[in-house]
């Protein structure tokens, strides 16, 4: 069994609803986890904030952060992650785990970071955990890397 595919079931298994919130990894974390027969039970859906401004206006991450520090920051991965739960909220009801991933993933360095600097964020209720990553390789691999990394982290806090 796959990675995904064991979050997913451990999420069904503790009735347990997710959200993501992705920039570098453009949307292959939500696709990775909806690839799991029985995903729609857990999965809410996802957004791809990959552009600064909507991680603003759509995810309502602090603009002062972003002013200061730019997308590729650790409290940026952390917002991201509390608050997809709320945007993709169902019927009032927020999802249990918020999951963010943001970063560089290259070839080329962003406002003056490297590429395969990478920050994961998971939340659950009030408790969010940043993971900040340097990952190597293209920037298909990185992408990849950066996803696997978030399956990962929160299959960790599920624990």
């Amino acid at each position: 069994m796959s990675r995904s595919a064991e979050l997913v079931r451990r999420l069904i298994e503790r009735r347990l609803t997710i959200a993501v919130a992705e920039s570098l990894t453009g949307g292959l974390l939500v696709s990775e986890l909806i690839a799991t027969p029985g995903a729609s039970e857990t999965v809410l859906g996802g957004v791809v904030a990959y552009n600064t401004e909507l991680k603003q206006t759509l995810l309502g991450v602090d603009a002062g952060i972003l002013n200061v520090h730019g997308p590729v920051h650790p409290d940026v991965a952390a917002q991201m992650a509390a608050r997809v739960r709320d945007a993709l909220a169902v019927g009032g009801v927020s999802a249990d785990v918020g999951v963010a991933t943001t970063g560089v993933a290259g070839p080329d360095p962003q406002d003056g970071h490297p590429p395969g600097e990478v920050y994961v964020a998971v939340a659950i209720n009030s408790d969010v955990r940043v993971t900040a990553l340097t990952l190597q390789g293209d920037r298909a691999s990185i992408r990849r890397r950066a996803m696997e990394a978030a399956v990962d982290a929160v299959l960790e806090r599920l624990a």
